[in-house]
């Protein structure tokens, strides 16, 4: 008799462990979904495997904490919103230079912040942890800005490229707490 309840005190053990590691996992899970939302799906979508995504964006979350990622100076910020506006302007006389011109602001922009900007890869990456909701936009104009230079995007790419180009922009203005109009931004961030 003693076995049998020694047996049953170990099977719960294990039952209780068991449940609550897998409660864990979904803890965990959640947090990580929260935090990247949409990129968070596209990982997964991208690795095929919850698992191996998760441990990604882990990892993406470390790469950025050693970062010294700061907001742009405001003066900096102007001199950028500045040639955002004009580049904007320009885009009605020369699409496909606007997008070319947008994706190296963009670069510089990220560089003079502190992100490392060597490989457009993990550019996006790390982007996606400080800004989840605008890195598949970078992607995006970035895959156009590409495109372009074969000459295969035609004027709507060009116009969404610096469409998703501008959110990327306003939330490295909005780093120093102003957004493209100027305003000072003491609210949550809105997602684009």
């Amino acid at each position: 008799m003693g076995t049998v309840i020694t047996v049953i005190v170990i099977a719960l053990v294990v039952i209780a462990a068991a449940a609550a590691l897998f409660a864990y996992q979904r803890r965990k899970s959640g947090q990580l979904q929260e935090r990247f939302g949409p990129e968070y799906e596209r990982t997964i979508e991208q690795s095929g495997d919850r698992r191996s995504a998760e441990r990604d964006l882990r990892q993406r979350e470390q790469r950025r904490a050693k970062l010294d990622v700061h907001p742009l100076t405001g003066e900096s910020a102007e001199r950028y919103r500045t040639e955002w506006l004009t580049l904007q302007q320009s885009f009605v006389d020369a699409p496909a230079d606007a997008v070319e011109q947008a994706d190296q602001l963009v670069l510089r922009m990220m560089r003079e912040s502190g992100y490392p900007v060597d490989d457009f890869d993990q550019r996006a990456d790390d982007i996606s942890v400080d800004h989840p909701d605008v890195a598949q936009n970078y992607r995006q104009a970035h895959a156009v800005a590409v495109a372009q230079t074969r000459g295969e995007a035609d004027t709507e790419d060009l116009r969404q490229a610096v469409t998703a180009y501008r959110r990327l922009v306003e939330v490295l203005l909005d780093d120093d707490g102003r957004s493209l109009n100027g305003r000072h931004h003491t609210g949550p961030r809105e997602q684009s």
